[in-house]
């Protein structure tokens, strides 16, 4: 009985000292976000609903969108000016995103605007971004209640593998332009500061695909090439919208980092 007692005991002790560190971790993680997530800008793309063919219309979307961005936006724009310039083109966004869906077959509208999100722990390459709340860029197909895309806009990672390659030299040197030196160590792996891929570093590669959750882009499966506009991805990708299933979210992540 005794032993049945202290058993339980220590089992009791050891969740509660677990629950302590995950406490701490995530609160650690959100003091950097709220850091660093003034010099942030997400990109998140809501689909219409979770059928396979509204979530792989939300990809084609997203290629769409981003392809135009790239290609469109003033060149060397910081996240003010990039934020100020996708309102004032906010109407032509919309109208390009809704005449390619009726070129697929979908009549619905598309809404842009600027939100501030909460957003799970994310991977591009060898840099991880922490969870918390962030400035996003956000595109709402339809009623918008289908699985989510996200990326990071501003500085342009949205196009970096997160398994295979590792962030390009100048989304590098325009982050550590913007962040304090110890915030941007944060985000990169151990020793990361002193490898060839630093701010500093020549030139680095970026391109492939990746698998499922952590590692695609949106924290689902959707691959993140480089091919732009053409539709991409698998349906079954998963990312928490709703406040009360991020909660559940936020403790997987937590749990996982401790593995890694």
């Amino acid at each position: 009985m005794k032993y049945k007692i202290s058993l339980s005991i220590s089992a009791l002790c050891f969740l509660m000292a677990f629950l302590l560190l995950l406490t701490i971790r995530a609160r650690s993680q959100e003091a950097l976000a709220s850091r660093i997530a003034p010099n942030i800008l997400r990109f998140h793309v809501l689909a219409e609903s979770n059928r396979a063919e509204d979530q792989e219309l939300k990809i084609g979307v997203k290629n769409l969108i981003l392809a135009y961005v790239h290609s469109q936006a003033p060149a060397a724009a910081d996240k003010e000016t990039l934020s100020q310039w996708l309102m004032e083109n906010q109407e032509k966004i919309e109208t390009l995103s809704e005449e390619w869906l009726k070129s697929q077959g979908c009549s619905v509208p598309v809404h842009l605007e600027l939100a501030r999100d909460y957003f799970p722990s994310k991977s591009y390459g060898d840099m991880v971004f922490p969870c918390g709340f962030y400035d996003a860029a956000r595109i709402t197909i339809g009623q918008g209640e289908g699985r989510n895309w996200w990326c990071v806009l501003y500085p342009s990672l949205c196009f970096v593998d997160s398994v295979h390659a590792v962030v390009p030299a100048s989304s590098r040197r325009e982050l550590s332009s913007v962040l304090a030196e110890k915030d941007y160590a944060a985000l990169l792996p151990p020793g990361g500061l002193s490898t060839a891929s630093s701010p500093a570093g020549g030139s680095v590669s970026a391109g492939g695909s990746g698998p499922a959750d952590a590692s695609a882009p949106g924290g689902g499966s959707d691959p993140d090439g480089i091919s732009v506009p053409e539709v991409s991805g698998n349906p079954g990708d998963s990312q928490e919208k709703k406040p009360e299933i991020q909660v559940k979210s936020r403790l997987l992540e937590i749990i996982s980092g401790f593995g890694s």
